[in-house]
């Protein structure tokens, strides 16, 4: 397997191109900081997560006598993230944290998630946990948990998913019973990532049970914190809760990361308190879903970075065949044939418009949360709620395609083990599934972000991206022409899509449903595009002399978008609309 280096020249570009440095709070974030972040956060990446990678998918994380046993270097790793800050990034100084922006913390989460995406996960629920906390707890809860939480010296999970209740939430039938001043659960909880190891001495586990005269469904769930030691008067971990693992998952990848099935409550009761409003659980948990939704979206992105990077090195090394045109006898490096570096283009090319989408979301969270007007907060946290489904849906599949062609870059190569690309493809194929399917993120997309509101929050965003054609005009010289026409394109066919689903929706409620997932992904090309192209904008207005280099990949990058991927959205319209119309059964239609 080959190293990770970050790519820290991309993400300065985009960290320049989106911060505002005039949001309260953020103005500390200067050039120099920013640097300094990013340049040791690389480090810690690449020197100390990275090497655990392949350790971690080797010897997997196992469950011994009752304890669960994280994989050979771990705990230092952690010990080290936790020493060195990083869990606390974004949050509030008010609770440990350095109140750094989210637009920062996309960056330097990102690279967790491409050095060591098993080792990720457990800082990334953690915050979630936090979040959780932050907006929903009680003072003393927050005077308990937040500290510890945004330390990172104990660790969050959530646990939602029961063996009968997946995706549909109003199926869980975990019970809370009040007594006192807390509540006994009791229930069993599957699929619960970091659900126990020793990397922490306490964990906090954000859990959705029953109250006994809740209604049915999902009004009658709320949310309780269940810690695995119960702190003592100086909030110390102290007796052992009535929460235990009973088992591991074995998985497809992210061997590291331990997914356990929790059983709370096998002694009487586990201890927690409630967490907000009683039965408004799943409100005050989205808080914590939303937040990992965009982390996931990363992870997607991470991921498809680590495998660009090895199938670039590997396709420079490899040497097999003549190349087309070269005068030279010689076995040629297989990245000088046409199909590889069509490989190769569109995976870098795929990349950028990822983390323009993430990060623009990022951005928007920032937006949100410090801007000093409600009426521009609350446009900014329109854009985060639109932008959500696409950056972990689209960034999801996006990057389990790229993990499949780094694999098939390396041929056969890349099917062993040995290489490390196959390591890259079967970490990443959980993405689109937890934290809401690829399914879900697409309904939630059009029905939620889209029919809901008529399409306002969309159709802003399709205004914003209509005003950066004529800058793309105004450059001349080349690619700027084919990606203004390009983009145009792509524009017109995401509009057309949301007119057709208003109209479709009037005719058969099933319909939107239906063209959802098609809808997806060409939110997902069309507005990845408009965030690599505008960035290869800024990269030309902005750079010249010794960062001319980079300058020329970023506009190579983008000419390739537009000739090659953003054309790729006339097909998702007729798949989100024509293709919607096939889906349906006619005669269940009229039944």
């Amino acid at each position: 397997m080959s190293d990770y280096q970050a790519p820290i020249a991309e993400m300065r570009l985009l960290l320049d191109m989106l911060h505002d440095p005039a949001l309260p709070g953020a103005e500390e974030a200067g050039p120099e900081l920013v640097e300094a972040v990013l340049t040791e956060a690389a480090r810690f990446a690449g020197e100390v997560l990275a090497p655990l990678n392949p350790v971690g998918d080797r010897e997997g994380s196992r469950l011994e006598n009752g304890v669960v046993v994280t994989p050979p270097g771990w705990k230092d790793a952690y010990d080290a993230f936790v020493a060195g800050g990083w869990n606390g990034l974004t949050f509030d100084p008010e609770w440990g944290g350095q109140g750094l922006p989210s637009l920062l913390g996309a960056a330097v989460g990102e690279m967790w998630h491409a050095a060591n995406m098993a080792f990720g996960l457990c800082p990334m629920l953690t915050q979630g946990a936090a979040e959780a906390i932050l907006h929903h707890g009680s003072e003393v809860q927050k005077q308990l948990y937040l500290p510890k939480l945004v330390s990172g010296e104990w660790t969050g999970t959530m646990c939602l998913t029961e063996p009968q209740a997946g995706s549909d939430l109003s199926a869980v039938r975990t019970r809370a019973v009040p007594e006192g001043d807390h509540y006994r659960i009791t229930g069993q909880k599957i699929f619960i990532t970091y659900g126990d190891h020793e990397l922490a001495p306490n964990i906090l586990h954000l859990v959705l049970a029953r109250l006994p005269d809740a209604p049915p469904g999902v009004k009658g769930i709320s949310l309780f914190a269940v810690p695995k030691y119960l702190p003592d008067a100086a909030g110390a971990p102290g007796a052992r809760n009535d929460v235990r693992c009973v088992s591991l998952e074995h998985k497809l990848g992210i061997h590291g990361s331990p997914t356990a099935v929790l059983a709370f409550g096998d002694a009487g009761g586990a201890v927690g308190t409630l967490v907000g409003e009683a039965n408004r659980g799943l409100n005050h948990m989205f808080t914590m879903m939303n937040a990992a939704r965009l982390s996931v979206g990363l992870e997607g992105l991470g991921i498809a970075e680590r495998a660009c990077q090895q199938a670039l090195a590997y396709a420079a090394e490899r040497r097999q065949g003549r190349a087309v045109g070269d005068a030279s006898p010689a076995a040629a490096p297989i990245a000088r044939h046409p199909d590889v570096r069509r490989m190769l283009l569109g995976m870098q090319a795929r990349i950028g418009a990822m983390r323009a989408l993430a990060y623009a979301c990022a951005a928007a969270a920032d937006g949100a949360h410090r801007h000093p007007d409600a009426g521009t907060r609350a446009r900014h946290q329109a854009r985060v709620d639109l932008l959500t489904p696409v950056v972990k849906g689209w960034c999801t599949e996006t990057g389990v395609r790229i993990a499949s062609t780094a694999l098939q870059v390396h041929g056969g190569m890349g099917y062993v083990e040995e290489t490390g690309a196959a390591q890259h493809y079967r970490d990443a194929r959980i993405t689109p599934i937890y934290e809401g399917t690829t399914g879900i993120q697409a309904a939630d997309l059009v029905g939620r972000k889209v029919l809901r509101d008529g399409g306002e929050a969309i159709g802003a965003l399709l205004a914003e991206m209509r005003d950066l054609l004529p800058r793309l005009a105004a450059r001349e010289e080349a690619p700027f022409p084919a990606l203004r026409d390009s983009l145009e394109k792509g524009i017109g066919a995401l509009e057309q899509a949301v007119t057709w689903l208003i109209e479709a929706e009037r005719r058969d409620p099933r319909l939107p449903l239906a063209a959802s997932g098609p809808f997806l992904e060409l939110a997902g090309v069309v507005i990845g595009g408009h965030g690599l192209f505008r960035a290869a904008l800024h990269a030309a207005e902005t750079m010249t002399g010794g960062e001319a280099g980079f300058r020329a990949e970023r506009l190579r990058s983008a000419r390739f978008y537009a000739g090659n991927i953003l054309p790729e959205a006339a097909g998702w319209l007729a798949a989100a609309t024509t293709g919607a119309e096939a889906t349906l059964d006619p005669a269940e239609a009229e039944g």
